[in-house]
């Protein structure tokens, strides 16, 4: 199992546009794909307070890819994504990291 960490940095005051996003569509299409996340966060105190931080949980690289692909290349998506950004962009830029857990970690 390995675990995917991703921190989108919002455009200022764009935050509460793409929290909508990810309840209202994204976490559908995930189903759809069979995408799973791990839990979500928002940043209370830190660099910026216009960031989500959120991790999703493959099974390997290779299901990683194939799903993620899958979900990125969804006209549904693509349709839905650029329909929450018609009053302008959202997401300013996105880190991305993949963590494996350790032989002692209550997370597997």
């Amino acid at each position: 199992m390995i675990y995917e960490l991703r921190v989108y940095r919002c455009v200022p005051g764009r935050l509460p546009a793409l929290l909508k996003r990810f309840e209202t569509v994204t976490l559908a299409m995930w189903e759809k794909h069979g995408i799973r996340q791990a839990g979500f966060w928002t940043t209370v105190i830190g660099e910026s307070n216009q960031d989500l931080t959120y991790m999703l949980a493959w099974d390997s690289m290779a299901d990683r890819e194939q799903r993620w692909n899958a979900f990125q290349s969804d006209p549904d998506w693509i349709a839905a994504r650029a329909e929450s950004e018609r009053d302008g962009a959202i997401v300013a830029n996105i880190t991305s990291s993949f963590l494996q857990p350790t032989g002692f970690s209550s997370v597997k």
